[in-house]
């Protein structure tokens, strides 16, 4: 596996991100993921050459971090690239923000529960409008300056928020955002647009949440058909929930997947990699190291540039 430069840094990441939500999550009363499959999947990606793991405080009410940390003891911390998010809460009373009180709480929580002295990429999970974006940063910019953390990191927001707080880094001389998380893939595009020319003028990585669309890109379902059981699809009515063009995204997947010998995840999630504006990382999630196999053999399958193309302009095709 080749590791590419995680954006304009200086570090190595595998072309895929392995995220750990499921870790010690409960749906519906029923746990998605246990330890012992968090530990077997975990030591599946290692051992086909992941390093890059995503987490956060608030995964499993902590449990992911602690599972993570419970893993990375029996290894050596320096060859994993571990990021970890803030803005919920579990050291502090207050129910959610990003203040220089909880921000300095919850990174003491997660490396606690990471066993870890320092995380390679911190995000912010979400945006805060109740404290000012110079008390954020600062804090942050405190933490990278302290050796706590390697890379500041942005998940969901608006363009204008995401540029504003790149301003005011720079303004003051502060760490900057490096790593970004948005919800970005092959059948959701628009509402993300403005943010990622952002990322590619300002060198930033991409690293998305839902690279498959929840599963939609996956192939399984058809327009006329019932998602099936145990799928996230379940609690939607999967006909109506998309549109034309996200179904004609679905069906070029599956027509370059078909010519490639590949599945059509693993073309949606090769279709990410093979972004040129900016270093894009999907990050990927499995229940099974089946499922996971599939994902992480998503890096040997090359697309031409016609085939990139088809699956682009499905989604841009305007409605007839």
């Amino acid at each position: 596996m080749e590791y590419v430069s995680l954006g304009s840094t200086g570090t190595k990441v595998s072309p895929l991100c392995f995220g750990t939500w499921r870790f010690g999550h409960e749906s519906d009363g029923t746990l998605e993921t246990d330890r012992d499959t968090a530990h077997e999947l975990l030591d599946a990606f290692a051992e086909r050459g992941g390093n890059f793991i995503d987490t956060a405080n608030g995964y499993g009410g902590g449990l992911s971090e602690e599972w993570i940390g419970d893993w990375l003891a029996e290894r050596d911390r320096e060859d994993f690239v571990i990021a970890s998010k803030v803005y919920w809460t579990m050291e502090s009373p207050v129910s959610e923000n990003l203040s220089r009180k909880t921000i300095r709480a919850e990174i003491e929580g997660t490396l606690d529960r990471l066993g870890t002295d320092y995380l390679d990429v911190y995000y912010i999970h979400r945006w805060d409008d109740e404290t000012p974006i110079e008390e954020t940063l600062s804090t942050l910019n405190g933490l990278v300056e302290e050796g706590r953390v390697n890379y500041l990191g942005a998940s969901s927001m608006a363009a204008w928020k995401l540029t504003k707080a790149l301003w005011r880094s720079d303004v003051h001389d502060w760490e900057r955002f490096e790593v970004t998380q948005p919800k970005f893939n092959a059948a959701h595009r628009d509402e993300v647009a403005e943010y990622l020319e952002v990322c590619a003028d300002q060198d930033l990585a991409v690293c998305p949440w839902s690279p498959l669309e929840e599963g939609f890109l996956t192939g399984k379902y058809e327009r006329d058909g019932e998602s099936p059981a145990g799928s996230r699809g379940d609690r939607y009515s999967w006909t109506d929930r998309f549109d034309d063009r996200q179904w004609r995204t679905l069906d070029a997947v599956r027509a370059v997947a078909e010519e490639e010998g590949a599945t059509p995840a693993q073309v949606a999630l090769r279709w990410l990699m093979d972004r040129t504006a900016f270093t894009c990382v999907p990050i990927v999630g499995a229940r099974s190291v089946e499922q996971l196999d599939e994902n992480v053999d998503a890096v040997d399958v090359s697309l031409s540039d016609d085939q990139r193309d088809r699956i682009t302009a499905a989604y841009d095709e305007h409605d007839r």
